[in-house]
């Protein structure tokens, strides 16, 4: 083979990571100093794993790195197809790798501002058969932390206990909290269950330096706030 096209005959090569020295492997990068290490760049090699006939991993990253960059939100199947080298396969991957960080890792600055914010939260359990109660809970800002059910069941003070509401609150490290629980008759006025839970709520939050910023009672087409009938303790 002559010598020109044994240098530049890279038509006939793919590029694997495992073709690149140990010292640039952007997987030993991984492995060694962690993935926040790795570049945008460098990411996007490890996704891919290699390149194709004519064009190594690396062109191909910088070549998705780009349209990434460029359509940020607006990226689709269809703009990943165009480029040199991606398939559908390859373009599925990454669009995979986006929703997957999208659903599970990025999180809306969601604020609550007031009772029509928390109750949109809580539509689900509106015309449920059963209690449910639910914890949502808020940093300084009153941007939303985490929403979750706690308890299903009836509810009263000696079954939900404060030890398992302010778990997860504490685990947030949460300054606010809000508590709301639905009532399947269609009567949110508080019981007399609920004002004791209430209080003693309010009295272990006090204890651990978190907020309660209200508690709602929501029905199918009612809805009752311990904040606005002045019913939290002080």
């Amino acid at each position: 083979m002559p010598l020109f096209s044994a240098i530049f005959g890279i038509g006939l090569i793919v590029k694997k990571l495992s073709d690149i020295p140990d010292i640039d492997k952007p997987r030993e990068k991984l492995a060694t100093r962690g993935v926040q290490a790795l570049s945008s760049h460098e990411l996007l090699m490890v996704l891919l794993g290699s390149g194709l006939p004519g064009r190594d991993v690396a062109a191909l990253a910088a070549d998705i790195l780009k349209v990434i960059e460029t359509e940020k939100e607006d990226i689709t199947l269809d703009k990943l197809t165009k480029i040199q080298g991606v398939g559908k396969a390859k373009a599925g991957q990454i669009l995979s790798a986006f929703e997957l960080a999208k659903r599970y890792l990025i999180k809306e600055d969601k604020k609550i501002r007031n009772t029509d914010d928390i109750l949109a939260l809580v539509t689900d359990i509106r015309d449920k058969k059963q209690e449910h109660f639910i914890t949502i809970t808020l940093t300084g800002a009153s941007s939303l932390i985490e929403k979750r059910e706690v308890f299903k069941g009836t509810i009263n003070f000696s079954v939900v206990h404060p030890r398992e509401i302010f778990a997860d609150a504490i685990s947030d490290r949460a300054a606010g909290i809000v508590f709301v629980h639905n009532h399947p008759a269609d009567d949110a006025q508080p019981s007399e269950a609920d004002i004791k839970l209430t209080n003693q709520l309010c009295d272990a939050a006090k204890l651990l330096g978190i907020q309660v910023v209200d508690h709602i009672i929501v029905t199918k087409h009612n809805y009752y706030s311990f904040q606005s009938e002045g019913m939290l303790s002080e």
